[in-house]
């Protein structure tokens, strides 16, 4: 069918919309017809997609529902090479030239033999370029990822050896599509490892991220699962939330379960493997219990990645016998890089690289600190069109620069320590990573939703702080109502509120004043006196997609943030008392 349109050798089909069954059939589609398959975000504005578009030189754009299609008809006449719009999740409100149906998309085939199919499908080479994944920039204009047959074919193949996926003929895996498809997580989980292995796939609702995922998860219980670390920090909200509610025999139990739990699991994880008798005794009474109702009973394989996910969540969930095992890795190579074992996993490392991807720490310092680089056959061709940007990334040896900064133990373990992109580096000179210190604060305070430290170039740090908060279903923008658990954490320092405004409004004498014990807290573990939080503030807003300071992998987008909170940010430093 895209032959039929005229699709030409490496242009783009653009797919915009959620998960479905179409989005697998066209992406695939356009790769054998010669094509270049792209994922455009669904939360992209006109302008946004006009940009990929025509960064791709695309020939078709396949549309999920009319919304969608009203974006694309607004930038179309910006689009010469644009030939033609197809759209499957509805039918087409009214005719328009090339504009099609799924169905009458699918009946274009008839006209094109199977042997012109298989001439072009014969002409393709491993090393060509069949997808581009545009990476959501949070720094300027996204950047086209281009990856080759052989980056996408190897990788699947490599990845799901290592973590032990059982072919579909034995038996089959089941995951739930869910995350963006213009992502490559998702697009690995979802399309090629299934495709590799024979797995089945099921598809989430297109509101699964405001609280259907739940469902679609009792109801396939998949085997292997990745959640992005809003995911699991969600799931952890919610059984927090129905915990505070339960008896108080009910709450003991549980507690007296989840400290075997992980005192279990931590032993395990240090390599000790005998199950003591209490531990069977709590996976019987609630362990079990808690699997079937996130849908996770069948799941043996919970993963993590695309952002960085805090210690206190993993540990939530270890403390329940569900270990979540950290990946990393990116667009750049292909997915994924290092993966976290059941037989090897450390709490808070990213795991050991994919046999076949090798790691280097590039420049380290003496605690072992560098930027972390790769190679391997995952490693991209390079950014579409963009000759310098792909020297950047890539240095004359071929290893990929991903511009974090990890360090790798003894055991082959890596750990991701920070972004040098998001080092703070104060007017002393100092390099801070800001991660742990939010981290650690979010874990001292625990009503704080989102923590953003400031003082780039700076005489002294200060931080942004969000608050727990309910957040509106359908378009994901946070309200003012605290969150069930955020209330309780209020009632027992003795605070009445129940709105976000009321605290800050009143500035709520028993909030502010435990911000300020868990932020001194933090400060008297500080490595230096440059690493202290001297000032801080409470933003009405907790952060969003919606608000525009989260990425759709839900990553802080820094420099929006900094944009956005300018004055208050300003106010930090001209202030006149200046911290000593």
């Amino acid at each position: 069918s895209c032959l039929q349109l005229g699709l030409e050798r490496f242009h783009g089909v653009c797919i915009l919309g959620f998960n479905a069954a179409e989005w697998f059939i066209a992406d695939i589609g356009a790769i054998l017809a010669g094509g270049l398959a792209v994922g455009i975000y669904t939360t992209s504005s006109p302008e946004a997609c006009h940009y990929v578009a025509e960064n791709c030189d695309a020939n078709v754009i396949v549309v999920e529902n009319h919304k969608q299609l009203q974006k694309i008809l607004e930038i179309e006449h910006k689009l010469p090479l644009l030939k033609a719009i197809i759209m499957y999740g509805e039918e087409p409100r009214e005719k328009r030239p090339n504009l099609y149906s799924w169905e009458q998309f699918m009946d274009l085939a008839d006209h094109v033999t199977d042997n012109s199919l298989m001439d072009i499908i014969a002409s393709q080479k491993p090393n060509q370029c069949c997808t581009l994944i545009y990476t959501s920039g949070t720094t300027g204009q996204p950047k086209g990822v281009m990856l080759s047959h052989d980056n996408l074919t190897w990788t699947a193949a490599a990845a799901g050896r290592f973590i032990q996926l059982t072919d579909g003929t034995e038996k089959q895996e089941r995951v739930v599509s869910y995350l963006p498809l213009s992502h490559i997580a998702a697009q690995m989980i979802d399309i090629w490892l299934p495709l590799t292995y024979g797995a089945q796939v099921f598809f989430a609702q297109p509101d699964a991220l405001k609280g259907t995922l739940v469902d679609t998860l009792r109801e396939v219980r998949p085997t292997a699962f990745l959640g992005v670390p809003r995911v699991w920090e969600k799931m952890e909200e919610k059984m927090k939330c129905v915990g505070a509610k339960s008896s108080a025999l009910k709450r003991t139990v549980a507690s007296w379960a989840k400290e075997v739990g992980l005192q279990t699991n931590l032993k395990r994880m240090n390599g000790n493997t005998e199950v003591p008798v209490n531990f069977r005794l709590a996976r019987h009474l609630v362990y079990k219990k808690v699997r079937k109702a996130l849908g996770l009973d069948r799941c043996t394989k919970c993963y993590t990645g695309a952002a960085p996910i805090t210690k206190e969540t993993l540990e939530f969930f270890l403390s329940l016998n569900i270990p979540v095992y950290e990946l990393y890795g990116m667009s750049e190579s292909s997915g994924p890089q290092t993966i976290s074992l059941p037989h090897a996993f450390r709490i808070t490392s990213c795991g050991k690289e994919i046999t076949g991807c090798r790691t280097l720490i590039h420049e380290p310092d003496g605690e072992g600190n560098g930027e972390i680089c790769f190679s391997g056959r995952h490693v991209f061709m390079g950014y579409l069109n963009m000759e310098e940007k792909t020297k950047e990334a890539i240095d004359k040896d071929g290893w990929l620069h991903s511009g974090d900064l990890g360090k790798i133990d003894k055991d082959g373990f890596l750990y991701i320590t920070g972004r040098i992109k998001e080092l703070i580096i104060t007017a002393g000179g100092e390099n801070i990573p800001p991660v742990p210190i939010e981290d650690a604060v979010k874990e001292a305070v625990p009503i704080i939703s989102n923590a953003m430290l400031v003082g780039d170039k700076a005489k002294f740090l200060a931080m942004l702080l969000t608050l727990k908060c309910q957040v509106n279903e359908e378009n994901g923008e946070p309200g003012d109502d605290l969150t069930p658990e955020a209330i309780e954490y209020c009632c027992k320092l003795g605070s009445k509120a129940t709105k976000v405004s009321e605290i800050i409004s009143s500035k709520d004498q028993a909030v502010y004043a435990a911000i300020q014990k868990g932020i001194s807290a933090v400060n008297d573990r500080a490595v230096s006196n440059a690493q202290k939080v001297q000032k801080w503030a409470l933003l009405e807003k907790d952060f969003s997609l919606f608000g525009g300071e989260l990425g759709p992998t839900m990553k802080l987008k820094r420099t929006a943030v900094a944009q956005k909170y300018k004055d208050q940010i300003d106010r930090f430093y001209t202030d006149a008392d200046t911290p000593t």
